[in-house]
């Protein structure tokens, strides 16, 4: 059976200061193949994430020493392990805060076993296919930006920036479809998956991000332009 499910054995880290929630994660994880861990706060998190090496971290923000937020803060200096954050709180500033902090994705409680474990196997799909996107020699946008397929960074007038791994795969599939229209829809559903499709609040903030570090002027954008009610779309300059 385990041969037939790409994710049996993928460990995951649990952390979470509410034992019961703990283990109602756990055992609807496992039964699904997975191998789950656990930590009971931020603090542990980042040990665990250092000794153990989980394939994807789920965190609650709402944790005592150390919350969900501050712990994702310090793990983003020294892992780039995916990470799913989990609250009680379905507000927009919350989102904001977990994706600027370099979540993956976010989750309201309450949720059911089965989204919490398609939720973790989108992001894992989405972390293994970053890895085939085929390194290139550095591609010259104009005089002010170039971007560097090979190492996933952006230099912007002569400064390497680097992206993370959600901005580099929404900033590819921009580019490699340079100067046509990309549907909001398609976009997410290439760069987070089908489950996402409707999630147009996501692309937003990613597109909001990747403007802050390749554009001049994010209220007047030169490359990454909005085609509105439609999506957007990568401009290239024709010479």
């Amino acid at each position: 059976m385990s041969g037939s499910n790409p994710f049996s054995g993928k460990r995951i880290l649990v952390v979470d200061d509410e034992p019961r929630m703990i283990k109602f994660v756990q055992v609807n994880l496992e039964l699904d193949g997975f191998e789950v861990i656990a930590a009971g706060n931020g603090l542990q998190a980042l040990d665990r994430v250092r000794t153990k090496l989980p394939d994807l971290v789920v965190m609650d923000v709402m944790m005592p020493e150390m919350d969900g937020f501050e712990a994702l803060k310090q793990l983003r200096q020294v892992s780039d392990v995916p990470v799913i954050m989990l609250t009680v709180k379905d507000e927009e500033d919350d989102k904001h805060q977990a994706f600027s902090a370099g979540a993956d994705d976010y989750l309201t409680k309450p949720f059911s076993p089965r989204e919490l474990s398609d939720r973790i196997k989108a992001v894992l799909r989405r972390v293994s296919s970053g890895s085939v996107i085929p390194d290139a020699e550095v591609l010259t946008v104009d005089e002010r930006l170039q971007i560097d397929f090979a190492t996933h960074e952006v230099i912007v007038e002569g400064e390497r920036l680097s992206l993370r791994p959600t901005e580099w795969r929404l900033l590819y599939h921009l580019v490699q479809n340079a100067n046509w229209v990309m549907t909001s829809e398609a976009l997410l559903q290439k760069v987070w998956g089908v489950e996402y499709k409707e999630d147009v609040q996501l692309l937003r903030l990613y597109i909001a991000y990747l403007r802050s570090k390749i554009e001049e002027d994010t209220r007047k954008p030169r490359y990454i332009v909005t085609e509105w009610s439609v999506g957007y779309r990568f401009v290239m300059p024709s010479d």
